[in-house]
């Protein structure tokens, strides 16, 4: 251990050998310099002007001090013109108490007497002559204009070069993160986009070995644009090509580029290329680039003076700029594709475009392990029963499910997380949270619990359907109770028979409440929009309608964005047939739910009464009521008087313990 450690055992407390504790280091700024200074030269003034001596005038007070004894010894400042005297013991008695005991009498030495200085000896006053001071008075007129000019110069000019935009402080500076290589991001940190892994590893490679491509002559492509819905793992990738490469990694959103000022944005794209070219071989991410890369064109705010359009042009700048031996890559990463200037995604900039897709079966299973790792986790969780339950969820949400069912598995004091708390955090994560405590109407609890009993029974019985998992009345989100499908696998597309069956399943809430209750309530609108969208899909964009054919008349919804108004590119004739398609498929499906459902009256009765009972039942008791079995199991009533009585004989118990 060094000397300098030996000395300081306080501060290397904790540390193993060789190692030295990082004292904080103050590195002030001419600025903060500046500002001392006026602090230092205002607490002077007051301090002086605290002290400062009383000043009396020459006569009559002056003259009548000295005749009067009351005056100890004068100094005269011929420069300044003033004389500055100190009272003697018989002054000081005859004034109040607390005054100051020197004074100050401005005079013109031009009309001093001539015998005063005999005045003064006769008096028994000492007097003295002060030197002439030069240069005092000169800095004291000068200090303020000093100080004035270098507040302006820190405050405007300095930040002016520095800006590097004309703009005042910093405004013209790049606000950009810079990735802490403490907290390095690997692929290994990465799941269920392998195929998006695999199209940036090339990338990897260049920034890695970058002579390695020289030698062919091939050219790496200058901009990889990542395309894919939120939450999908857009900028974890790119955090994964910088970890991975090991090379600094600035980061920025695009709408930081974007101020009040005009022309700030604009400057800051190009102080950041320029400090990227300095630090090359780096990543320049840029996130949510939509927000300055929209399409130019005719619109109410869009021109050539727009600021956006600026900070897109300034982009496209750069980017031309690159030279094969800049080793910058642009990495940028939009959910809206569709909208981005096609000079932005033309060749020589984002010539690159690698989709990042919502995950798998398998990439679920994968993220799910990733994110258990900083959790405990109990022997009953299965992460593959897990990802069949979250179909099109995304790695965020995920992730999301995994802290959550931590949360909850932590509120119950449990050890480990269960299986039965990431289902909850999963139906919470999709849906909301359980409203368990809602008091609820015996008559809309009944309803409620014929709807979901209707559409838990249709699910069950339509094999083209998803599976069934599990059924609940308890309130959650915004719906009275809801019914669960666990699929058996990832969709890529929906043949005809899936959508009808999803019809039907759709319509069993709204059958059962029309057969057994005799009315209909408005819990089916989610239902009904739910049917009507799906309709509406299969007769317009999928071309699953009889009459129309295989035609598209959604169109691309591009244009409603740059040209409102009316864009129907069909006539009202075809707009009677889709309708009429529509309303068809919405029927049938109607009639073949009511058909199942008046086919097997006492089963659904059967089901929605164990609902009543017991609020929740998975698919096998479900399957246990259809078949004519009957269930056995705790009910809500039961757990509580149990949980009731459990706390009663603690309380019982440490009562005893006290007495």
């Amino acid at each position: 251990m060094s000397n300098d450690l030996k000395k300081n055992p306080q501060e290397t407390r904790g540390l193993k050998d060789g190692q030295r504790k990082n004292l904080p280091r103050y590195n002030r700024s001419p600025l903060g310099w500046l500002v001392i200074g006026l602090v230092v030269m205002t607490a002077m003034l007051v301090v002086n002007r605290y002290h400062r001596a009383e000043e009396i005038p020459f006569s009559p007070d002056f003259t009548e001090a000295v005749a009067n004894g009351h005056v100890e010894e004068v100094v005269f400042q011929r420069s300044r013109g003033v004389i500055i005297g100190k009272y003697s013991a018989e002054g000081m008695a005859a004034r109040p108490a607390g005054a100051s005991q020197t004074f100050q009498v401005s005079y013109d030495p031009e009309l001093l007497p001539d015998n005063f200085l005999v005045t003064l000896k006769e008096n028994n006053v000492g007097y003295d002559f002060a030197k002439p001071e030069f240069w005092s008075p000169i800095l004291w007129q000068l200090l303020p204009i000093v100080l004035f000019a270098a507040f302006i110069y820190f405050i405007f000019i300095r930040n002016m070069r520095m800006g590097g935009g004309g703009m005042l402080m910093s405004f013209g500076r790049s606000r950009h993160k810079v990735q802490n290589r403490e907290h390095r991001v690997t692929f290994a940190d990465v799941a269920g986009i392998d195929e998006a892994k695999e199209e940036v590893a090339e990338t990897v490679e260049f920034l890695k070995n970058p002579k390695k491509f020289k030698k062919i002559g091939g050219r790496i492509p200058r901009g990889v644009l990542l395309v894919g819905p939120p939450g999908c793992g857009k900028t974890l990738l790119a955090k994964a090509i910088a970890g991975e490469s090991d090379v600094p990694f600035f980061s920025i959103s695009g709408s930081d580029f974007v101020e009040m000022f005009v022309g700030v944005g604009a400057s800051r794209v190009r102080d950041l290329f320029k400090q990227a070219k300095e630090n090359s071989p780096c990543i320049i991410f840029l996130d949510e680039i939509d927000a300055i890369g929209r399409k130019r064109g005719p619109g109410f705010v869009s021109g050539g003076h727009d600021e956006r359009e600026q900070t897109l042009n300034a982009i496209l700048v750069e980017m031309d700029g690159f030279d094969t031996n800049d080793q910058v890559i642009v990495i940028a990463a939009t959910n809206r594709k569709d909208i981005l200037d096609h000079a932005l995604t033309r060749p020589g900039r984002f010539d690159r475009q690698v989709v990042v897709p919502l995950p798998d079966l398998k990439g679920r299973v994968e993220i799910l392990k990733i994110h258990a790792r900083s959790i405990r986790v109990g022997p009953d969780v299965d992460f593959e029963r897990l990802a069949r339950g979250t179909p099109m969820f995304s790695g965020a949400e995920l992730e999301a499910l995994i802290n959550e069912a931590a949360i909850s598995a932590s509120m119950a004091n449990k050890d480990y997380v269960e299986m039965s708390d990431m289902e909850e955090a999963r139906d919470k994560v999709r849906w909301g949270r359980a409203k368990k405590s809602r008091v609820i109407d015996e008559y809309d609890k009944r309803l409620t619990a014929f709807h979901e009993a209707g559409h838990a029974f249709v699910q069950s019985k339509l094999k083209d359907a998803d599976p069934l998992h599990k059924v609940s009345i308890i309130p959650r989100g915004p719906m009275g109770g809801a019914t669960f499908a666990l699929p058996e696998k990832d969709r890529l597309f929906y043949t005809k028979r899936y959508c009808v069956a999803q019809l039907q399943v759709c319509f069993g809430g709204r059958v059962a409440e029309a057969v057994f209750c005799d009315d209909i309530s408005s819990g089916a609108q989610s239902d009904i929009k739910q049917a009507t969208a799906i309709a509406r899909e299969m007769v317009l964009t999928w071309g699953m309608g009889d009459e129309l054919g295989p035609i598209d008349y959604g169109g691309d919804g591009l244009s409603d964005m740059y040209y409102p108004g009316p864009t129907r590119e069909y006539s009202e004739k075809t707009a009677e047939l889709i309708d009429r398609e529509i309303k068809k498929l919405i029927d049938d499906a109607y009639t073949k739910a009511r058909s199942l459902i008046e086919g097997s009256r006492d089963r659904v009765e059967a089901l929605a009464k164990a609902l009543l009972k017991y609020e929740t039942l998975d698919a096998s008791e479900v399957e246990m009521i259809l078949s004519g079995r009957e269930l056995e199991k705790p009910t809500v009533s039961d757990l509580l008087a149990l949980e009731q009585k459990k706390t009663e004989e603690q309380t019982a118990e440490a009562e005893n313990a006290t007495a």
